[in-house]
């Protein structure tokens, strides 16, 4: 195994100290495991709080600060952070006008975060939640009931994070929330397994000259394995599954993620392609992200999710936002 850790045992607490020092507009407790935007509680605001294993970096801390989330809790690596944390980051950012749990959809996070909410209703804080779960890969799977949720989940905090910037309700932030997720569908692909600092190994075996199509970003299996296939051919498959199932009507956000060891290089060089496929598919693209956004530790490989926008959606992402690991128009 070669990582740059000091022992598995405390990569997370690490990583957040490193965290603290990089981003002082940042409140981190590190040992509590709480990211904290630090002018919370902003007054009058909705303020979104999310969560769930590291490993995913920058999802969900990077995406901490105005007009994204308020609030980030970190678990172990991949593995669910647990109720006291995401009461005690409510707690930190709810400034009366109520709270929405962006939760991704996998047993542990639902569970917890359910149970979260229940928590700090019984502390005064009103909490509305808003599950996430676009991958149209696969239909349960080792971590969840339903679909996993993924790559969407950059897109139902920052364009809801706008919604709340602006200061509307909690009822209206849950709402658009929901139509975000709704509109949005993803589809990854491993061309290598990740490797845990607990297990020191690959996750799951991956032989040489393989891909997994429809991985999820623990390695959970995907629909199928094949033998390599070029940027094209893997454009080619990612993007017809996912907009057979979105079968979108208008203009789509487009996010080509990477899965942690992929480069820039072959990220834009298949972000090519998607665009390719979705001009032949007569889909029209309103905006694109490409980069590492929501990883899996050290996997190589990618993502693609699109998210049908409005003029409302639209505006929304376009909107100002300052995190570590998103910013723009401040």
């Amino acid at each position: 195994m070669r990582m740059l850790i000091n022992v598995p045992e405390t990569v997370v607490a690490d990583a957040l100290r490193g965290m603290a020092a990089a981003h002082p507009e940042l409140t981190v407790d590190v040992e509590r495991r709480v990211v904290v935007r630090r002018d919370a509680p902003v007054a009058g605001k909705v303020a979104l709080v999310s969560g769930g294993g590291s490993g995913h970096e920058p999802l969900h801390g990077g995406f901490v600060g105005p007009g994204m989330l308020a609030a980030a809790c970190p678990g172990e690596v991949f593995t669910s952070p647990v109720p006291d944390q995401m009461v005690r980051a409510a707690a930190a950012v709810d400034s009366g006008a109520g709270v929405l749990f962006v939760v991704k959809n996998y047993t542990g996070d639902v569970l917890n975060f359910d149970m979260a909410a229940e928590l700090a209703e019984d502390e005064g804080i009103q909490v509305a939640k808003v599950l996430v779960d676009d991958d149209v890969a696969v239909t349960d799977s080792l971590y969840t009931a339903g679909r996993r949720g993924t790559g969407a989940t950059l897109f139902v905090e920052k364009i809801a994070g706008a919604a709340a910037e602006e200061g509307a309700p909690l009822e209206r932030v849950e709402a658009i929330a929901r139509r975000v997720n709704e509109r949005s569908r993803s589809f990854g692909v491993a061309l290598s397994a990740c490797t845990t600092p607990a297990k020191g190994s690959p996750t799951f075996d991956l032989p040489d000259g393989e891909l997994e199509l429809g991985v999820g970003i623990h390695g959970e299996p995907g629909r199928e394995r094949r033998p390599m296939m070029t940027s094209r051919e893997i454009a080619d498959f990612a993007v017809h599954a996912v907009v057979e199932d979105l079968a979108p009507a208008g203009p789509v956000i487009a996010l080509v993620n990477g899965m942690g060891a992929t480069p820039l290089l072959e990220l834009y060089g298949f972000n090519a392609e998607v665009q390719r496929v979705l001009g032949e598919r007569r889909v029209a693209v309103a905006r694109t992200l490409v980069g590492n956004y929501v990883t899996s530790l050290d996997m190589a490989g990618c993502s693609v999710t699109l998210c049908e926008v409005d003029e409302e959606l639209l505006r929304l992402w376009d909107a100002p936002v300052q995190t570590p690991a998103l910013r723009w128009g401040r």
